[in-house]
């Protein structure tokens, strides 16, 4: 494939990147409503509307250090070509599929990473990979949603002590109210973290095809196309997984939906700023783990929440092989 891309294929591998976008919104749909649907604060539908406008306003908050993290932090930005691209779209894009027809809660983020490494090391070996990066990413594998299951845990056993003399039907008012907050502060969170990734191959795309010029950076209309298709991707939701986060690891009621919601966004935000591409499902998962252990060991379905892990482990490689043997099966036709 010629270094410099016709400006329809061009168009059209941007095409691809935003259905990965849309597919991400799809997705991780779960991730934003999964409490706030099944503690039953909100009705599915209202939800996921909910979470799409939080979803698209995100890029006023945060810096694009996810972008620049994706766009030249995993493979370095000078072996990128579309033919690269391409073969981690595809690679991601088969495995969010895969995982979300079987209602598997996997990381569309790792799934994104997996096929940049494979795309890379087939191009150009082990030396296409930037290592510091990498490690930093794949560390948050274990870090997010231990974080999520630390403080959803810890803010349990706080809120639990602060309404120790509070009713029952008090308490559950209270935080059917505070769920809206945490459930938009987990939302944005969200968009913050995963539109970028996007961004960072849209981006490092044009930067490959001279059209940045000699400095990297993510144009705004990149940013908000981005934003706006994972938006609308949430809007579609991702009912199988809604209901494996959401009821099949542990019943929530809106007191543990909070604190769960707000431990992974708390999570979330600080991911954003040191610029690190957590896995928003690690994330939320390690939050509910977290909620439901603060009740009773027992509560927490070990063995759902074991599958999950395994997928978690997998997708790097999984998405990084796929991605690999794309690469090389489009060499066939260059």
């Amino acid at each position: 494939m010629d270094a410099t891309l016709a400006f329809p294929l061009l168009v059209g591998l941007i095409g691809v990147a935003l259905f990965f976008d849309f597919l991400n919104g799809l997705h991780d749909a779960a991730n934003s409503i999964a409490t706030i649907v099944s503690t039953r604060v909100l009705k599915p539908q209202y939800a996921v509307a909910w979470a799409a406008f939080f979803n698209f306003i995100a890029f006023l908050f945060f810096g694009l250090h996810v972008a620049e993290t994706l766009g030249r932090g995993i493979v370095s930005a000078d072996i990128v070509d579309p033919r690269v691209v391409f073969a981690a779209l595809v690679g991601a894009i088969f495995w969010n599929i895969l995982t979300w027809r079987f209602g598997i809660p996997s990381s569309s983020s790792h799934a994104l990473i997996g096929g940049l490494v494979g795309a890379g090391v087939a191009k150009a070996g082990g030396g296409a990979i930037v290592w510091s990066g990498l490690l930093k990413t794949t560390a948050a594998i274990v870090l997010s949603p231990a974080t999520g299951f630390v403080l959803a845990l810890v803010l349990v056993l706080i809120v639990s002590w602060a309404f120790v003399r509070t009713t029952p039907f008090a308490v559950d008012r209270t935080f059917r109210w505070a769920q809206f907050v945490s459930a938009s502060l987990y939302s944005l969170g969200h968009g913050g973290n995963d539109a970028q990734k996007t961004m960072g191959i849209i981006a490092v795309l044009l930067y490959s095809q001279g059209m940045l010029g000699d400095t990297f950076y993510v144009p705004f209309w990149v940013v908000i196309t981005c934003q706006s298709v994972l938006a609308l991707g949430t809007l579609f939701g991702g009912w199988r997984i809604v209901h494996t986060m959401g009821s099949k690891i542990t019943r929530l009621n809106p007191m543990q939906g909070f604190c769960a919601e707000t431990g992974g966004a708390i999570t979330l935000f600080a991911a954003t700023w040191l610029g690190i591409p957590v896995s928003t499902t690690h994330t939320i998962t390690g939050a509910i783990i977290g909620v439901g252990a603060a009740r009773r060991v027992s509560a927490v379905r070990w063995g759902i929440a074991g599958n999950i892990v395994i997928a978690w482990v997998i997708t790097i490689p999984a998405t990084a092989l796929i991605a690999a043997l794309t690469y090389a099966g489009t060499g066939l036709f260059g």
